[in-house]
């Protein structure tokens, strides 16, 4: 017999919320109306809405859920009922996942579930930290302030990830253009100099060594190409396997941050995140422990996380973040001090936001000083690499014309 959730209200006009063995709706129905409630909604318990299949695959946007955020809370603002809001938002995304994602909060919503408890069954949609900024909106009765807040966050997010691709396409394409250009000329250009250079030798003379070297690596790379390819894709499939291991990804992250250039990027975009998803938690009601606790979660760096956790664990000993955040050695020493003033003066949300906008700023000024760092060192290595090629195919021709001019 299946298990229907009902939604209505009784006599009194309260809101009676519940679920009911019967073996189908107009049963149910029926006995509902004897009891006097009159019945607003039945459907039957896991079969609300049907979340495509292979959902694991699929996944939501940043900018849709940015979006989405964004006109829900308008939509509350403007005082529309919270499941009529739900709906209009699901039928007009354009992603099916997204959806019927959104269809199924309405669903559970409409059958006396909370609206953070409904987007926390959906974590791969709706974060932790999204879910509980949601509950303290709901708490709070300021859900369109705190859909507001997290709107600005995920905007913010979707800014700082979109500047950072950006910056990074140029080199990355460069350095992709390189390695065809550099294939290219050894596996077809070589093998045709080196035709014409057995033509050109007498009997007993031999190449010079650039050319010999140059000539050897060609005939490897057109002769166990697909090995290379196995072992560039076997080496990347166990960084990535290593990668999901704990002491891997720790290991893996620990090295990005300490590495040359990259390292001081990486770790400016992790206090960015770090304060702007803090705020966003404390600004809106998010209790200290829970906010580090899901700050953590959402660190994107094992290292950045536990350092977090550490701060965590020194609060719930009752000190204060600036120690403990100085202990790590992970944030910078400003980060501490502003800390330090927000705990004093009782606006730690407000100076956390001032960090976040500092931090930003930082991102956008070292990616910039990355790439003009970047940008000579490609051009030489090319230079060097494609002039080196060129240079040794050169060298027999250069040996033949002296050779000739020497016999007139």
């Amino acid at each position: 017999m299946p298990t229907f959730v009902f939604r209505g209200h009784n006599r009194s006009n309260e809101v009676v919320v519940g679920e009911r063995f019967a073996p189908d709706r107009q049963t149910l129905e029926n006995m509902l109306r004897r009891e006097q409630i009159i019945v607003t909604s039945i459907k039957e318990k896991g079969k609300e809405v049907a979340i495509p299949k292979f959902a694991k695959k699929q996944k939501v946007k940043m900018k849709d859920l940015a979006i989405f955020t964004r006109q829900f809370s308008v939509m509350i603002d403007a005082g529309l009922p919270l499941v009529q809001c739900l709906e209009i938002l699901g039928n007009q995304q354009t992603n099916n996942y997204f959806k019927q994602t959104i269809l199924q909060v309405r669903a559970d919503v409409e059958a006396g579930m909370t609206l953070a408890d409904s987007m926390g069954r959906h974590p791969k949609v709706f974060e932790p930290l999204y879910v509980n900024m949601v509950a303290a909106g709901e708490t709070g009765g300021i859900l369109d302030l705190i859909l507001q807040r997290l709107a600005v966050f995920i905007e913010k997010m979707v800014k700082l990830k979109s500047d950072i691709v950006s910056a990074m396409i140029y080199p990355a394409a460069v350095i992709v253009l390189a390695i065809v250009v550099v294939s290219v000329i050894m596996v077809v250009v070589i093998p045709a100099f080196k035709n014409i250079f057995e033509g050109l030798l007498g009997p007993g003379e031999s190449l010079p060594l650039p050319t010999e070297i140059v000539i050897k690596v060609s005939n490897f790379m057109a002769s166990y190409w697909w090995a290379i390819a196995l072992v560039a894709a076997a080496l990347a499939y166990a960084t990535k396997a290593y990668y999901e291991t704990p002491n891997g990804r720790r290991v893996i992250d620990d090295l990005l941050l300490k590495a040359p250039l990259l390292g001081d990027v990486l770790r400016k975009i992790a206090v960015a995140r770090f304060s702007r998803t803090l705020a966003t938690l404390l600004s809106s009601g998010v209790p200290i422990l829970e906010s580090l606790d899901i700050t953590a979660k959402t660190a994107g760096n094992v290292i950045i996380s536990e350092a977090i956790m550490k701060v965590r664990a020194a609060i719930e000993q009752g000190q204060t973040m600036v120690e403990p955040l100085k202990a790590t050695g992970v944030f910078p020493p400003m980060v501490s001090q502003m800390i330090g003033v927000g705990e004093q003066t009782g606006a730690m949300d407000a100076m956390l936001n001032k960090i976040a906008d500092f931090y930003e700023q930082e991102v956008d000024a070292a990616i910039a000083n990355m790439l003009t760092l970047i940008e000579p060192v490609m051009i030489v290595f090319l230079g060097v690499t494609i002039g080196g090629i060129v240079i040794s195919m050169y060298m027999p021709l250069f040996v033949l014309i002296g050779k000739l001019a020497g016999k007139h």
